[in-house]
């Protein structure tokens, strides 16, 4: 009798519905021109003029610890993309679930351009389109995260309005909680949801607790979530901004050196990267700096 034929699996090319599996495939954009001259536009939010040279070598300084982690690091050039200085934080156009990509529309009016960059980027690496988000729809990928595979969390800021919330959710499907984040101080420094918090393990976040929606701290509670609390003078630089590479191996911004101590204590393998104009000046950390494309 003949032996059965193996039949194989094709390997999964996309889908990362988490924040903490290892990260396989990723999207990273380098500043372009127009990054350079953000600041002449206060719509733009940048601190200070930037130095286009310096944010380069540090966007690159992040890639190669990046890359040197294991990820496949796809570097788009943001002059080629030609849609606005804030390309260079790709998190917030587009997701990619394990049906595909989702476009989405941002609710800053000058990144409207970014989804179908990215969107064209993906249909070329062969990642089909899982639904797009419609006017008056809005929502930012930096208002999204997920606890579980199964479990996905929204929140509704001065970007994501709720029409954008409940498209969202109804492409996502299954489990899906929004949570409201406070005004704050207002559009011109305006957080998202990932500004308070960065999953970095199943059962490990990094928070702002002062800013953290409260049904979120009773969900991350529920879910036996252990938190490292970021101090209040290290939000303003990024120190709550963690990209998890994989459990427990993480990126923070060079400048946190508390929320860096805090993290060896939980265990955690912390690698840095300089972001004083790629990070700081723009607002964008190191997860604001990427779009994983394949977690697995």
């Amino acid at each position: 009798m003949p032996a059965p034929t193996e039949v194989a699996i094709p390997a999964r090319r996309y889908g990362a519905q988490s924040m903490s599996a290892p990260l396989r495939e990723v999207l990273a954009v380098r500043p372009g021109i127009e990054f350079g001259a953000a600041y002449d536009d206060p719509a733009h939010g940048f601190l200070h003029a930037c130095d286009l040279e310096l944010a380069r070598r540090e966007h690159a300084a992040f890639v190669d610890t990046l890359a040197s982690l294991g990820p496949t690091v796809h570097v788009l050039d943001g002059d080629e993309l030609d849609v606005g200085p804030d390309s260079a934080y790709p998190f917030d156009p587009l997701l990619v679930t394990d049906r595909g990509a989702i476009p989405l529309r941002p609710g800053k009016p000058s990144r409207r351009a970014e989804p179908a960059a990215l969107e064209a980027w993906m249909a070329g690496a062969g990642i089909p389109v899982a639904g797009r988000i419609e006017a008056p729809g809005t929502i930012e990928g930096g208002d999204t995260l997920w606890l579980r595979p199964d479990l996905f969390c929204i929140g509704r800021t001065l970007r994501t309005n709720d029409a954008g919330a409940r498209q969202l959710a109804g492409l996502v499907g299954g489990d899906v909680r929004v949570f409201d984040l406070p005004y704050w101080r207002g559009p011109a420094e305006l957080i998202h949801l990932m500004s308070v918090i960065s999953p970095i393990a199943d059962d490990l976040a990094v928070v702002f607790l002062p800013l953290l929606p409260v049904g979120l701290w009773e969900l991350l509670n529920e879910l036996d979530i252990r938190m490292i609390e970021v101090p209040e003078e290290e939000f303003a630089t990024l120190g709550c901004n963690v990209l998890a590479v994989r459990p427990g191996v993480v990126i923070l911004a060079e400048g946190n050196p508390a929320t860096r101590a805090a993290l060896v204590v939980a265990g955690c393998e912390v690698h840095t990267y300089p972001a004083t104009e790629i990070g700081i000046n723009g607002s964008g950390g190191p997860t604001c700096m990427t779009r994983p494309i394949l977690r697995a």
